[in-house]
């Protein structure tokens, strides 16, 4: 007679409550194995929901080599894990929970009802009644002499052995919601490869505004303006004048470029197209037009409806004789200089560049430093802008680090 096999199914420790933590404690969970996630807030999920402030942007609906391209220098990492999991089984993974969604104009994907807590409840409910247990107010500290995990708890320090561990900590952007990166030094420590964080989808700074700048139009939008880098073909879209530069989503769409070219330089210089939808030799011509006793600031609003902040920018960085000289001006208009000295501070960014460099892992999302822990989410060193992409990513490799996890407490012959 076959004796009952009393071993107990492998224990996983995921560290991290956010898209990919939650995500590959969903794949484990449905491969049978005991899940326990720690958090370090009182509760999961904060960045992701403060991202559905506004609108939930789960996805694009772009084609794959479109989307794929959005990760630049690491999408060839990034391919292999939207290639299993992408925008089309994510959207289907929530159709799942009940949720329902619908493209945008702009192609971005949004839950029916724009928000993200239905989603993460119905997903959190998902996950406890298949086992995991979630620890909130539970942060990670690294590991003791003996390799187990050591964790701050309400109650106290204490130490968790687990079969394996999966970290997704975060970047480290946003740190009142968690990802503070402090796991860094963790890391560094046990000679895992990393790379600096730096700021993604971040604003940036001028040298100085004037006085007029700030006071006047720090906070307006500048809206059907084109922003082009270098020889690249400028982009349309908007973006904000803050009180010490300009952020917003045109800005973000530009910021890793920006942020690498002030690495390399010291400062950036970007090309303002103030009126995208005109030519430079209309544009010219309307400013050639006799004004008679108006004022330059009548005459550009009356021959090409160019007021406010856009007359303001333009005041502030084109030379006084450009005025008197329409072809100088009409070029100013078209491609307006902009140097930025640094980016904002990176706790300010909607996302980070650095950490954990692919190079580390192997396939499987592991570190070759230390077998059994696995790595996922924005804690990797790769960066993409808004859109749908971030979120795309970390759930993707969140699935590909519990899949990996899987293959391996099977071939250690612990599942």
């Amino acid at each position: 007679m076959t004796q009952p096999s009393t071993s107990l199914p492998p224990h996983v420790a995921v560290i991290g409550g956010g898209p990919a933590g939650l995500m590959a404690a969903e794949v484990l969970s449905q491969a049978g194995i005991k899940v326990d996630l720690y958090d370090g807030m009182p509760s999961v999920g904060r960045k992701f929901l403060l991202a559905g402030v506004g609108g939930m942007n789960i996805t694009h609906s772009e084609a794959y080599p479109a989307f794929l391209s959005r990760y630049a220098e690491r999408a060839p990492q990034i391919a292999p894990l939207l290639r299993s999991f992408g925008a089309d089984a994510l959207c289907q993974w929530i159709h799942d929970l009940g949720i329902e969604t619908f493209v945008g104009s702009s192609g971005r994907v949004f839950p029916t009802d724009m928000k993200a807590a239905p989603l993460l409840r119905a997903w959190l409910k998902r996950l406890r009644d298949a086992g995991v247990v979630i620890h909130t107010r539970h942060r990670w500290l690294g590991w003791d002499d003996n390799g187990d995990l050591c964790i701050r708890s309400p109650e106290g320090e204490k130490t968790v052995q687990a079969d394996a561990t999966l970290l997704a900590l975060g970047g480290g952007s946003w740190s009142r919601l968690g990802s503070d990166g402090a796991w860094m030094l963790a890391l560094e420590q046990r000679g895992v490869g990393l790379a600096p964080l730096q700021p993604s989808n971040c604003g940036f700074e001028v040298q100085a505004w004037s006085e007029l700048m700030v006071s006047k139009f720090a906070g307006a939008p500048l809206k059907n303006i084109a922003i082009g880098l270098n020889d690249d073909v400028p982009r349309l879209g908007e973006c904000v004048i803050t009180a010490t530069g300009i952020e917003g989503s045109l800005i973000y769409a530009l910021s890793a470029p920006i942020r690498e070219a002030i690495n390399q330089h010291g400062s950036a210089t970007i090309h303002l197209d103030l009126l995208p939808g005109k030519p430079v030799d209309k544009i010219q011509s309307a400013l050639s037009k006799p004004r008679g006793s108006r004022s330059m600031a009548k005459h550009l609003h009356s021959q090409l409806g160019l007021d406010g902040v856009k007359a303001a920018l333009l005041r502030e960085l084109t030379p006084a004789d450009c005025f008197s000289d329409p072809a100088l001006l009409a070029k100013a208009i078209k491609a307006l200089p902009l140097t930025l000295v640094k980016t904002r501070p990176l706790d300010e960014a909607i996302s980070s560049a650095g950490g954990v460099m692919f190079e580390s892992m192997d396939e499987r999302l592991m570190l070759k430093q230390l077998p059994g822990v696995f790595c996922a989410g924005e804690m990797l060193d790769w960066e993409a802008p808004t859109g749908g992409y971030l979120l795309t990513a970390c759930f993707a490799s969140g699935r590909a680090a519990g899949l990996g996890m899987v293959e391996w407490l099977k071939a250690g012959g612990k599942l």
